[in-house]
């Protein structure tokens, strides 16, 4: 057998396709301010997570090379809905019409902190020095961004500790996504965006919330199909990956571009904590990249369905056939154990 390259490189490969999540979401950020201004919070993220559904649904993948989503995942993605499609950008648009869009940008990094200490306390994955390291960077960067707010007034500190509860929110969800990783992405995108849509358009209408313009409603259509449809969709693949700590982790780079967009859209609301917040998030990020982890390890008997190919050093099962690329069945792993550098994917939730 020869093992592909994510074989040994396993942070390298999940960090890509989550860096991909975050510079589709950290561009939505400060698109949602210019295009939502005026709209309901409500509206705003209904017309987001219907665009998130729709990409879903066309990115379906079919049987054979897809699990897919089961009526047991049902519970799952309604509470992945309510946290993620609902509270989440429901107080990031109500929040990102108080503050500036580079600081609500820079505040979504805390996002990864939630992430990571909820995927520890549930989950258990390893979070060794220089993972702790890494968090502490990004919270103090967090920090700083608080201190830039308070000294803009009460209106602009609202803001940033609305966005601070959706980060909050969406480290729930990223945490409740980590077991539907294995399902076909483009279903899980389709029902949490469809749930969440049907919901915030519910209370838009019960709370009075007046129609956008067509101009508004198809742009945060885009911008949802994008920022959260397809972005979602690369964060699901890289939990698959690399785990959902780090995922969340590396996805806190999204931040950044949404900052840098803000910039280049005419926002000059930059001060010395923020840089200063924004340097010791950078930092912490780049610590979080380097992470190399590699031991010898066990695994046991265990079976599951989901994408998978043969060059990954896991998947030695034998087909009468061979098939090419990755595929979707029912498998069963036998007992094994090697060394190599890994993270805390479902292959390696062992304990140290």
């Amino acid at each position: 057998m020869n093992p592909s390259s994510s074989f040994h490189l396993p942070a390298l490969r999940g960090g890509l396709i989550a860096l991909l999540a975050a510079v589709l979401f950290g561009a939505s950020t400060p698109l949602v301010q210019r295009f939502g201004a005026g709209v309901g919070s409500f509206s705003t993220a209904a017309l987001l997570y219907a665009g998130a559904a729709l990409v879903g649904a066309l990115l379906r993948r079919p049987v054979g090379r897809e699990a897919r989503v089961r009526p047991s995942d049902g519970k799952r993605l309604a509470a992945m809905a309510l946290f993620g499609a609902v509270i989440g950008p429901v107080a990031l648009a109500w929040g990102l019409q108080r503050t500036s869009g580079a600081g609500a940008s820079l505040m979504l990094t805390l996002e990864a902190v939630f992430t990571a200490v909820l995927a520890r306390l549930w989950y258990h994955e390893t979070m060794d020095r220089r993972v702790v390291v890494a968090m502490t960077l990004l919270t103090l960067g967090g920090m700083a961004l608080v201190l830039d707010r308070a000294e803009s007034g009460t209106t602009p500190m609202l803001g940033l500790l609305a966005v601070i509860l959706a980060t909050a929110s969406w480290g729930v969800d990223n945490t409740l996504s980590r077991t539907v990783a294995e399902r076909d992405p483009g279903q899980v995108v389709m029902f949490k965006g469809a749930l969440g849509a049907t919901a915030t358009t519910a209370a838009a209408w019960v709370s009075g919330e007046p129609f956008p313009s067509l101009l508004q409603a198809t742009a945060l259509l885009m911008v949802g199909a994008t920022g959260y449809g397809l972005s979602l969709r690369f964060y699901l693949l890289a939990q698959r990956a690399f785990g959902a700590a780090r995922t969340g982790s590396v996805f806190a780079f999204a931040p950044f571009v949404g900052a840098a967009l803000a910039f280049m859209l005419g926002e000059r609301s930059g001060s010395a904590w923020m840089l200063t917040g924004a340097a010791l998030m950078i930092a912490g990020i780049l610590l979080h990249l380097a992470e190399r982890h590699a031991h010898e390890h066990a695994h046991g008997v265990h079976e599951h369905e989901h994408a998978h190919s043969h060059d990954d050093g896991h998947h030695t099962h034998a087909h009468s056939v061979m098939p090419i690329g990755l595929h979707s069945h029912l498998h069963r792993h036998d007992p094994q154990r090697h060394s190599h550098p890994h993270v805390p994917d479902d292959h390696h939730a062992h304990t140290h």
